[in-house]
């Protein structure tokens, strides 16, 4: 099931960002390769700052299963600001009805093993059609987005095949990548859900979702520190202040469960 996460909501759910940030280091740069800002097993770049709309996949325990980032075209943009190299010599597309899709990835570890809607290739689908529907819904037209060779084939597997590319293939870390176009029409949904087997609406309530991680912090903490952590939570002025307060409200709670948790220095 997904959730979006966006600047209206986003307070209430930093311990989920957390977990994304985690996910996208173990990815990106660990995975891919890519040259990103990694800073205590958290990838985190300018554009995080920027109130993007982050679609979210949960398991049964509310844990992140995938994610993707969501943002404007009419400002700065990871293809317009980052990627010079694909553009090669063209201008970015800038439009309100196009919005960048970028930072689309899933937790192959977490999902190892999995089940029917808990495995890698139907979380993979149920993002793609996530992605479309609340763009669609947002009265945005079209997704540009930054994939790798490997993704361009999965999106055509999955009968999301992008319909057109900006500017050329190029060269990043260990793998190369492309621009590519994709229409947020309801045909193309159909056909993902189809290709997936996803039926009816995959978005979980937000109260829903909020109210089962408070039970859950509540439960893991000390009333004190649960308190002392949700004001540092609060009184973050950034994205890199919020992640550090949510950090070590994780590590706490680690430490009172007797869980263990890895962090990179």
């Amino acid at each position: 099931m997904l959730l979006i996460v966006d600047a209206l909501n986003k307070h209430r759910f930093g311990a989920l960002l957390d977990q994304m940030y985690q996910l996208r280091a173990r990815v990106f740069q660990d995975r891919m390769g890519w040259d990103v800002n990694v800073r205590h097993g958290r990838e985190i770049d300018l554009f995080d700052g920027l109130d993007p709309a982050y679609v979210l996949t949960l398991n049964n325990s509310y844990e992140v299963t995938g994610c993707a980032r969501l943002l404007q075209t009419t400002g700065p943009h990871m293809l317009s600001d980052v990627f010079h190299d694909i553009l090669d010599g063209e201008p970015p597309l800038r439009s309100a009805n196009l919005w960048e899709s970028t930072r689309f990835c899933v937790d192959r570890k977490l999902l190892s093993g999995g089940q029917g809607t808990n495995t890698v290739s139907y979380t993979t689908s149920e993002l793609m059609v996530g992605i479309l529907e609340y763009a669609k819904s947002s009265g945005i037209t079209d997704i540009i987005t930054v994939i790798d060779p490997l993704m361009d084939r999965i999106l055509h597997r999955s009968d999301n095949a992008p319909y057109d590319y900006v500017g050329k293939t190029a060269d990043m870390g260990k793998v190369k990548a492309l621009a590519a176009l994709i229409d947020c029409s309801e045909e193309r949904i159909q056909k993902v859900r189809n290709f997936a087997g996803i039926t009816g609406n995959i978005f979980l309530p937000e109260e829903e979702v909020a109210s089962a991680l408070a039970i859950t912090n509540d439960a893991v903490l000390d009333p004190t520190v649960a308190a002392y952590c949700r004001d540092q939570i609060d009184a973050a002025t950034n994205e890199r202040e919020r992640a550090a307060a949510i950090a070590l409200q994780n590590a706490l709670a680690g430490v009172q469960t007797g869980r263990t948790r890895a962090f990179d220095a």
